[in-house]
């Protein structure tokens, strides 16, 4: 990884005025669909058959990324975006519109912009140059219109292989400090992998549209994280999620035949562990039914799927308010995700990104 402290002084001063807009397009990761210039993560055209909740949820741009390389010299990326202005009571209103500038595994800096419906954010980039990524403030929407270079050039980052990531809220990063920081986005720095998150607060219950979604998406991997939401959220039984996850698995390689896949088990909540449902089951049971259906299919033919078990993952410390991971949860699963995966893909995975 570049280290700016090491880099020579510039031997001539150069202009601090932008070269002309660039349309963003070619410089988004982390998309599944766009609709219209707006990135979400359900098919704009089948929303209709999704529950309302996971609707909603989608058409937030959870961990879409703006990655450039810039040429040695550039002195700040300026970032042209919409997104929805919050409450002016909001008390934490002016870190709404913030946006982190990492280098591979290393976080350079956060810019904090004044909230308004459409404005500039202006990220300055250490003088060596390199890759970058621009992690955006998710919970505002926001809508990538134009970037520009400041004294230097941009051009799109490498593509990298891409990582469909499916579940529910921890999957999506709830009680992360920074999105950033949750599982899917540090596990995805650690492989040098470009996450598509395709987590829903509330949903990833199973629903079968989704799978369908999956299918139709391209990706080098896939991640299935789901399986809490249905100890109460929609209460299932251990039959019935052992039946869902062989169906859900089963459409989704009906577009990913041998594509490696993992399954990752609910982890700890500890509310749930032994106390049942309304159908009578506990998470525990949840969880041991969902890692029988996956090992099941693996023994019956299916070479690229793995399980991850989740409950060894978490401690009650790792949790935040007794369910979503903070911080340090969430670098634990990512540690452990990133294990999983190590080797699947050919050549191997390991290698972080610049």
């Amino acid at each position: 990884m570049p280290d700016d402290r090491r880099c020579e002084p510039l031997t001539a001063p150069r202009s601090e005025a932008p070269v002309h807009w660039l349309d963003p397009a070619p410089f988004l990761r982390g998309t599944a669909w766009l609709d219209g210039d707006r990135p979400v993560r359900a098919d704009p055209d089948d929303l209709e058959r999704l529950p309302w909740d996971i609707a909603e949820r989608a058409a937030l741009p959870i961990g879409v990324r703006i990655e450039f390389t810039a040429a040695p010299g550039t002195r700040a990326v300026e970032l042209r975006y919409r997104a929805a202005v919050p409450a002016s009571d909001d008390p934490l209103r002016a870190l709404r519109h913030c946006f982190a500038l990492w280098q591979g595994t290393r976080l350079v800096g956060e810019t904090c912009a004044a909230p308004a419906r459409e404005a500039v954010v202006r990220l300055p980039l250490p003088p060596c140059g390199g890759e970058f990524t621009v992690h955006l403030p998710e919970g505002q929407a926001p809508v990538p219109v134009a970037l520009r270079a400041v004294g230097g050039a941009l051009r799109p980052a490498p593509a990298r292989p891409r990582w469909l990531v499916h579940g529910d809220s921890i999957t999506e990063g709830w009680w992360a400090t920074r999105p950033a920081h949750s599982w899917p986005a540090t596990a995805g720095r650690l492989l040098g992998l470009d996450p598509v998150n395709l987590g829903y607060a509330g949903g990833a219950r199973g629903e079968l549209p989704l799978a369908e979604h999956l299918a139709r998406l391209p990706g080098d991997l896939v991640t299935l994280a789901f399986g809490t939401n249905c100890w109460s959220r929609a209460p299932a039984t251990a039959d019935w999620l052992y039946a869902t996850v062989r169906a859900f698995v089963g459409l989704v390689r009906r577009g990913h035949p041998e594509t490696p896949l993992l399954i990752v088990s609910p982890v700890l909540r500890p509310e749930a562990e032994h106390t049942r449902n309304a159908l009578g089951a506990t998470l525990t049971e949840l969880r041991r039914a969902m890692e029988r259906a996956g090992r099941d299919l693996a023994a019956e033919g299916d070479r690229h799927l793995r399980v991850l078990p989740g409950r060894p993952l978490l401690g009650p410390e790792h949790l935040a308010d007794g369910l979503h991971p903070n911080d340090a949860g969430h670098a634990r699963i990512a540690a452990a995700v990133a294990e999983a995966l190590r080797g699947v893909l050919e050549p191997p995975l390991g290698a972080p990104g610049p």
